[in-house]
C-alpha cells in the first residue's frame, strides 16, 4: 500500500479545522471487562479483556458500534526498529487481534473492530497519521482508551462520505486538556516489554461541535509532541427513528397541514 507523505498532506487534511480547535470537554465513564479466567496474577494483563459495558451517570451501554472500516490517509512508513507511526498491536498472551508494524487498512479494522482492549493501535513516540474511521452503525459518543495515559490524539467528526465536519478536539494528557482517567486495567502488548495503565475518556457529539449521529472520525498524531498515542475506540449506537417512523411522522405533518388549510379556507 502507498504511503501518503505526512508533511505534504497535513494542510490538506485539517483544511479549514485548526481555527476551531478545542481541547476536549469530554466525559469520565467505568469500564466494565472481563479478563481470561485462566490467565492469573499480573498475566491477565497480557491476555485478552472483553470489554462487557462501560456506565456514566445512569446510562449503562452494552452494545457497541465497531471500527468496520478505515481509510489510511497518512501514516509514516515502518521501515525496522521504532520507525514508522501506527501498527497493529495485541496482548503478550492474547488470542483476538494481530501484530502488524507495517500497517494496512484491514489490519486497521482487525485491530479496532472488535470489542477487545487487549486489540489496539500502537503509535511510535515520534510518529505521525492521519486515518478515517467508519463505524458500522451510526453513534453519538466515543469512549477512548489509551495505554500508558501520557499521549494526545486530535479527533474530528467525519460524514458518510469522510468529510471533515464539527471541529477538532483534542484529547490530552493533562498538559493542555483534560487527563485521561484510569480505565481499571494494564496492559502489556508485543509492542512493549513491560506492563502499563490505561486511560479513558468519553467524547460526545456535541464536543466535536455537531448535532446528529456521525458514520466516522478522524484521528491525528503530529510527531513527538503527541508522544504515540496507544489506543482504541468504540462508540455507543444512536437512537435513531425507523424509517417506517419517519414516514408516519410526515403523513401526521402532511395531514395537519391540509387541515390547517381547510380551517383557513373556511
Amino acid at each position: 500500500m502507498k504511503t501518503i507523505n505526512y508533511t505534504l498532506g497535513l494542510v490538506g487534511l485539517v483544511a479549514g479545522s485548526l481555527a476551531f480547535t478545542n481541547s476536549a470537554a469530554a466525559f469520565n465513564f467505568t469500564t466494565n471487562f472481563t479478563t481470561n479466567p485462566s490467565l492469573t496474577g499480573n498475566q491477565r494483563w497480557q491476555g485478552d479483556i472483553y470489554l462487557d459495558s462501560v456506565q456514566y451517570g445512569s446510562t449503562i451501554v452494552r452494545d457497541f458500534a465497531l471500527v468496520n472500516r478505515v481509510n489510511i490517509l497518512s501514516n509514516d512508513l515502518w521501515t525496522g526498529g521504532n520507525t514508522g507511526a501506527a501498527s497493529a498491536d495485541k496482548g503478550d498472551l492474547a488470542t483476538v487481534g494481530l501484530s502488524q508494524e507495517r500497517l494496512t487498512a484491514d489490519g486497521a479494522v482487525a485491530a479496532l473492530g472488535n470489542r477487545y482492549l487487549s486489540s489496539i493501535i500502537d503509535t511510535e513516540d515520534s510518529g505521525s497519521f492521519a486515518m478515517n474511521l467508519f463505524f458500522d452503525k451510526a453513534v453519538d459518543n466515543l469512549f477512548f482508551f489509551e495505554r500508558g495515559r501520557n499521549s494526545k490524539l486530535d479527533v474530528q467528526a467525519i460524514d458518510a462520505s469522510g468529510n471533515l465536519i464539527g471541529n477538532l478536539l483534542a484529547l490530552d494528557s493533562g498538559k493542555n486538556g483534560p487527563d485521561w482517567q484510569s480505565a481499571g486495567y494494564q496492559l502489556n502488548t508485543l509492542e512493549i516489554g513491560d506492563f502499563q495503565t490505561v486511560g479513558s475518556r468519553g467524547v460526545s457529539i456535541a464536543d466535536l461541535g455537531v448535532t446528529g449521529p456521525i458514520s466516522g472520525i478522524r484521528l491525528f498524531s503530529r510527531g513527538s509532541a503527541y508522544q504515540g498515542p496507544d489506543f482504541k475506540v468504540v462508540g455507543s449506537i444512536a437512537s435513531v427513528p425507523e424509517p417506517g417512523t419517519i414516514v408516519g411522522l410526515g403523513i401526521v405533518t402532511a395531514g395537519l397541514m391540509a387541515s390547517r388549510r381547510r380551517q383557513q379556507k373556511g
